[in-house]
């Protein structure tokens, strides 16, 4: 006589009843935790060197306008003539008063151009003024 061992008709399988909870919960955390970039670099800089530097913690007061090699101005996502400067920076310091103007500028840049966006700045009433450097070790 052989016995035979009787197998379980039913299927086990991976309940999958709560899979869009787990989905939905990892989409919010990825959409709540990442920061996408703001602004496309259409300038090509290299930021000069400093031996002390200090970080700025609220970086969504921070307003960056980027002075190429060839000495292209950039203000945001567009290149802008130094003309134009005043009424953009203005505009942004009417929406966002306490704006912190980042200036990152090419380290071969002339100062007169330097000077040239100060004194824009200064017309549109933006006060307060970052220079971004890198550490020198």
């Amino acid at each position: 006589m052989k016995f035979e061992k009787k197998r379980a008709s039913t299927k086990q399988s991976i309940p999958t009843a709560s899979l869009p909870d787990i989905v939905f919960m990892l989409l919010l955390f990825f959409m709540v935790t990442t920061t996408l970039r703001e602004v496309d670099v259409l300038v090509s800089f290299r930021l000069p060197e400093a031996k002390a530097i200090e970080k700025i913690e609220n970086r969504r007061l921070v307003s960056y306008i980027w002075v190429g090699q060839d000495g292209r101005i950039q203000v945001n996502d567009s290149l802008t003539k130094l003309e134009e400067i005043q009424k953009i920076m203005y505009a942004k310091r009417v929406a966002l008063p306490n704006v912190i103007v980042s200036l990152r500028i090419d380290k071969s840049s002339q100062m007169g151009v330097v000077t040239d966006i100060q004194q824009e700045l200064r017309k549109a009433s933006c006060l307060r003024i970052n220079y971004s450097t890198l550490l020198k070790i």
